[in-house]
């Protein structure tokens, strides 16, 4: 009786199971073209809620920069109005008369170069960021071919932090040469504003230098890629964010006193 011999299948066999545990981390570098890569075949939205890769995340700390933005928009918007209002705001004297203390304080002149200072050091963290998200050299990291977005950003990055530290002394010689003028905090109405403005920006600035610190920090210590990508991300859009509000602020008090 003949020998019946079943041949064998020689199609290949499905790779769904290792496909769906690969998140970028093994031997597949993520194709997620916002964070690096270049390819369309992740079935990233094809996933549950938080496993989406690295957009999702990249996403999720966006949203919370820009809802902790929100609320210091609307702080300065509550300084800016009171500010238009303290600005026809008065009393009458024992003569029935209106008086308005408000007495415009003039401008030190080194904030015009303090506002360029802001402008470059906005353009240069723009620069790093863009840096960090160059997806050929995303994948040469992804691949363990060495660091190069990484060492391309560290100088931008460090450039800004310079910038921002120099902004900051621009602001110190601006308060100084007030009070050598006899112009302090509560000369009039308009100084107080003045000191209150640049005060409180120069606060959320000092936290946008601490932010842009540990992001280069992180640049050196963190193995992650999308980690690293995540800190410059995100420190940068509050850095663009606190620019924009300088420049509104700095228009405001150069023509609108």
């Amino acid at each position: 009786m003949p020998t019946t011999i079943t041949p064998t299948s020689t199609e290949p066999k499905p790779r769904r199971h290792l496909e769906d545990h690969d998140h970028g981390s093994g031997r597949r570098p993520p194709t997620d073209k916002r964070t690096g890569g270049g390819g369309d075949n992740d079935n990233w939205n094809d996933r549950p809620n938080g496993r989406r890769g690295p957009r999702e995340r990249l996403v999720r700390y966006r949203m919370g920069i820009f809802f902790a933005l929100a609320s210091d928009l609307m702080f300065f918007v509550a300084i800016v109005s009171t500010f238009f209002v303290s600005q026809s705001t008065g009393h009458f004297d024992a003569y029935n008369n209106f008086v308005n203390e408000w007495s415009p304080t003039l401008i030190p002149p080194i904030l015009w170069l303090n506002t360029a200072v802001l402008i470059l050091s906005s353009i240069t963290m723009e620069t790093a960021r863009r840096r960090m998200f160059h997806e050929v050299d995303v994948m040469d990291e992804w691949l363990g071919l060495g660091k190069p977005i990484t060492r391309a950003a560290i100088p931008w990055v460090a450039a800004t932090v310079v910038l921002g530290i120099v902004f900051l002394v621009g602001q110190w010689i601006a308060w100084t040469q007030l009070a050598v003028q006899h112009v302090f905090f509560l000369s009039n109405p308009s100084s107080h504003f003045f000191y209150l403005i640049t005060g409180v920006h120069g606060i959320h600035l000092i936290l946008g230098i601490f932010s842009l610190i540990a992001a280069l920090a992180g640049l050196y210590v963190s193995r992650s890629l999308e980690t690293r990508q995540i800190m410059v991300d995100c420190a940068a859009w509050y850095w663009h964010s606190m620019g924009i509000f300088w420049l509104f602020l700095f228009t405001l008090l150069v023509f609108f006193q």
